[in-house]
């Protein structure tokens, strides 16, 4: 799915249209034509409904793209593109084709998001832009009902290879086989003009045996092509040959005799790589999936596309100026798909097609591998074991990866789900997500890439699930759990959340089962439910202690601390933010005691205390100091003459908020000067409410209330402090951060 334009049929020259030119005329025609709605004196609630129906190889795609390139000035919004159904025949999802359109038109979709709010999603932002949407191979009326924008001033155009019954007031374009005049154009594009001019009977033949079908015209103009000795008549001998595939229907047997002719005149190392190339997910090809598909060298692979898509059975896909620096990419198309699958079921074995998928999956993982290394600094060990690899499986630098990552993202995603849906493979279905969620988290961020990975942690949940992995169905229901929560469906959440710490318990795995405690508490906490959340939180410390590990322990205590201020327990919360003090201080982290002692001074101002508050916050300023935290430091002394100008105290006030104010200048100006050096990063040069201890907020959860430690910087929650603790025994990763 995308914004540019796409190739035209092979061969033939982007800039050439042959026939179709009354149907192209009539298209043109109802976009200007008044709708139903117009004609009964209202205004058209949606937009308008182009339909180009045909069967598969009728040339329905190219006239709708030559539709869209004569309309496309008068979108202002440009042009959306989208494919509803794969070659294979799987109808695409109406969630991913939605969470596609709004990436391509800059709109973050929440992960987990069903199909009516992502489509709703769609609507909104289509809404007032004026767009162009392209929808190729509609399955049905649904698949498009879905999509429809709500605004009369889009356009859609839908190609299908039926009505779109239950839509109202579409106009329909039905095609069938293109006129012989325009079919022996088309053909002569390949030929040349001699060899038509020569025997003008057997291109009307020619013509004729492909029932005028462009998909059929284009594969006997490349087989001819590539024979410039043999004649028009030659061609039409030999389609004449072949037996109808009594298999397919009677429509589409003229591609499929031309498809016949075209595979049986290939060497058999160049057949045998074509028929399997009907196994590339979503029907999307480069070199390497040709070469580990075909069993070749990466330069035999790519001469091999080079040739199909000469001879018409492979189309090169859409591509911008990132594609293009990715690598050449390659679509099946779909009209030839089961023709192909037919040829592997008989040419064959299974488990030569077996070996065959499991290498082009084996290929993508180490490429996703490649792709990650390279974003980590020279030396590394994961640079050192990429050193290893083929040079053409590595990547020349982290913008390159970036790119070929972004351009491959779609078959990288179908690669995995069918990797998964294959259900003899999962020991590589799980490495390939493994290796995709690491690249696309280390290329694109975890919230940016959110929703891809939410689809990526319920596919290998499945896989866990099926082969009863108890670690790794921990791990995917504690990131999926994780996603949730940020999205606000917290209820979610915690039922992840608990599963979670069923399958930890079940695989006795001491670090899942403390995360997935943490992260219920978490969610009793965002939920407001503080007795639960302590509960949680002291069984999660419980489990630390006994592991002796006091990073964590400390971390936990300053939870427990946030949520019994919460509570109004200001006695208790006092304790735990001393107990985290004290941890933090025996594990040498000066930041994170600084931040422990301004929330200990919080809750002693919040019990009315103010000179403790103030010999605490005193103290908090003084490590934050040694810690070099600036931001901290100001915040405190902010704090400070707040507590100052309470006790009567105005002057030392005013003292403390210039030095806050001079602390704040200073790393402003600090900021500016790493910006220009870095290209744009700048410090913040206020304080708000959330960074100021002592601020406004006074409920909510520690991700997000003022008033707590996360919310002022303090160490992060969960596995985000700064690590990613691997699953014993798996590829799989808890990722995200416990809420």
């Amino acid at each position: 799915m995308n914004r540019s334009g796409r190739t035209a049929a092979p061969g033939v020259a982007r800039s050439q249209f042959f026939g179709r030119q009354r149907e192209l005329g009539s298209l043109l025609a109802d976009v200007g034509r008044a709708g139903l709605d117009t004609i009964a004196g209202r205004k058209a609630p949606r937009a308008r409904v182009l339909l180009i129906a045909g069967r598969g190889g009728s040339g329905r795609s190219a006239l709708a793209e030559r539709l869209v390139r004569e309309l496309a000035d008068r979108y202002r919004g440009g042009v959306l593109r989208a494919r509803l159904t794969e070659p294979d025949g799987r109808r695409v999802p109406t969630e991913e084709t939605a969470r596609a359109l709004l990436d391509a038109l800059g709109v973050a979709a929440p992960p987990g998001a069903d199909a009516d709010e992502l489509s709703q999603s769609v609507r909104e932002a289509l809404a007032g832009r004026e767009v162009l949407l392209l929808l190729d191979d509609a399955a049905d009326a649904e698949q498009v009902d879905e999509l429809l924008p709500e605004d009369p001033d889009c356009l859609l155009v839908a190609v299908s290879g039926g009505p779109l019954t239950g839509i109202p007031d579409v106009r329909p374009c039905t095609l069938g086989g293109m006129d012989p005049k325009a079919a022996i154009e088309l053909l002569a594009t390949f030929t040349g003009s001699v060899r038509i001019t020569v025997d003008p009977q057997a291109a009307e033949s020619v013509a004729e045996e492909c029932a005028g079908q462009p998909a059929a015209l284009v594969m006997i103009g490349g087989w001819l092509a590539a024979r410039p000795k043999a004649s028009v008549a030659d061609a039409t001998k030999r389609l004449r040959a072949l037996p109808d595939d009594e298999d397919a229907p009677k429509v589409l047997r003229p591609v499929a005799r031309a498809f016949r002719l075209v595979y049986e005149s290939l060497p058999q190392p160049a057949a045998r790589t074509l028929r399997l190339l009907s196994l590339a997910p979503a029907g999307l090809v480069d070199a390497h999936t040709a070469s580990a598909l075909g069993g070749c060298s990466i330069d035999d692979a790519r001469t091999a596309l080079g040739n199909f898509v000469a001879l018409g059975v492979l189309h090169r896909d859409a591509v911008d100026a990132a594609d293009a620096a990715a690598g050449e990419s390659y679509r099946v198309p779909g009209v030839l798909v089961p023709l192909m699958k037919s040829l592997v079921d008989v040419h064959d074995k299974p488990s030569e097609v077996q070996l065959a998928r499991a290498r082009m999956l084996e290929r993508a993982v180490r490429r996703l591998q490649s792709c990650r290394a390279v974003t980590e600094p020279e030396g590394s060990p994961a640079r050192e074991a990429v050193g290893a690899l083929p040079s053409s499986l590595r990547f020349p630098d982290a913008a390159n990866a970036a790119d070929w990552l972004r351009a491959r993202q779609p078959a990288l995603l179908a690669a995995a789900r069918v990797a998964v849906e294959d259900g003899e493979l999962d020991t590589l279905a799980r490495r390939l997500v493994a290796a995709l969620v690491r690249a696309l988290a280390a290329h694109r961020g975890t919230e940016a890439a959110a929703p891809e990975l939410y689809g990526l942690h319920q596919l290998v949940l499945g896989v866990a699930e099926r082969r009863g992995l108890h670690r790794e169905i921990a791990a995917a229901l504690l990131n999926l759990g994780d996603l949730d929560a940020q999205t606000g469906r917290t209820e979610d959440a915690l039922a992840r959340y608990r599963a979670a710490l069923d399958a930890g318990r079940a695989a006795r795995d001491p670090y899942a089962t403390c995360r997935a405690m943490e992260s219920v508490g978490g969610a009793h906490q965002e939920l407001g439910d503080w007795q639960r959340a302590a509960d949680w939180y002291g069984r999660a410390l419980a489990q630390r202690q006994t592991r002796q590990e006091r990073a964590d322990e400390a971390r936990l205590y300053g939870r427990l601390g946030t949520v019994h201020t919460y509570a109004g327990r200001y006695g208790e919360a006092l304790r735990c933010w001393r107990a985290a003090v004290a941890g933090y201080r025996k594990v040498g982290d000066v930041p994170s005691q600084a931040r422990a002692l301004s929330e200990a001074a919080r809750v002693q101002e919040y019990a009315g205390r103010p000179e403790e508050s103030l010999h605490t916050c005193r103290e908090a300023v003084e490590w934050a100091r040694q810690a070099g935290d600036v931001r901290l430091q100001a915040a405190l002394l902010l704090r400070l003459a707040d507590t100052l100008d309470r006790l009567g105290d105005p002057a030392a006030a005013r003292l403390h908020r210039s030095g806050a104010e001079r602390l704040l200048a200073a790393e402003e100006a600090a900021g500016a000067e790493g910006a220009e050096g870095r290209g744009g990063a700048q410090a913040t040069g206020a304080a708000s409410d959330a960074d100021v201890p002592g601020g406004a907020g006074s409920t909510g959860s520690a991700a997000s209330a003022p008033g707590t430690a996360e919310a002022e910087g303090a160490a992060p929650t969960g596995s985000d402090v700064g690590t990613t603790r691997a699953v014993e025994g798996s590829a799989y990763e808890i990722r995200s951060g416990a809420r």
